[in-house]
């Protein structure tokens, strides 16, 4: 089993697929018309507009209803990257060094899920990821 993507329901899908244009730099691949794909290095965001849950089971999926999934992106540098965007999306938290050896920096996406972006600091947390 490959794990292939991380799908989002967005009631506005164009201001969804723009934001996490704007996260990570890299252009929405347009499938359908209620649907996109940002292909990253290390994982796909595939965006469905709110119409595509009746393809599967209506009410199944709900947009801006998140409060347990974060979205995270391993970046070279939180610090740049929050300068980057800050004035741009909104902000949860400022870059902080976390308990288990990552530097990190916390968004909202314009429906609510909250999108991390963080580096690993400790060394074993660079061991971990295999950034040393």
């Amino acid at each position: 089993m490959k794990f292939a993507s991380t799908r989002i329901v967005a009631a506005d899908i164009q201001r969804m697929v723009a934001f996490y244009e704007l996260v990570t730099g890299c252009k929405a691949d347009w499938l359908a018309p209620v649907f996109a794909e940002i292909v990253t290095p290390g994982a796909v965001i595939a965006i469905g507009g709110q119409e595509t849950v009746a393809l599967f089971k209506p009410g199944s999926a709900e947009p801006a209803a998140n409060r347990s999934a974060i979205l995270e992106f391993m970046v070279s540098d939180v610090d740049a990257e929050f300068t980057r965007l800050k004035d741009h999306v909104e902000v949860v938290h400022e870059p902080k060094d976390m308990p288990w050896g990552n530097r990190t920096a916390q968004f909202a996406d314009p429906e609510g899920t909250r999108v991390a972006l963080f580096m690993p600091v400790t060394e074993a947390a660079k061991r971990r990821f295999g950034s040393r």
